[in-house]
């Protein structure tokens, strides 16, 4: 990405609030953001949004 003139900040967390997670596989809960999933101790995508 380019940008000419002053420099600028995004603050990404104030738009992008990570979601709740569990694994089906491992039972690992975890947080995450975007659309392909992974668990992150056992990186199986069989994960689901936990209620």
């Amino acid at each position: 990405m380019c940008s000419t003139g002053d420099s600028f900040d995004i603050e990404m967390e104030d738009k992008i609030a990570p979601k709740n997670y569990v694994c089906k596989d491992c039972q690992n809960k975890f947080k995450s953001v975007g659309k392909n999933i992974k668990c992150p101790s056992c990186k199986s995508a069989n994960v689901e949004e936990a209620r």
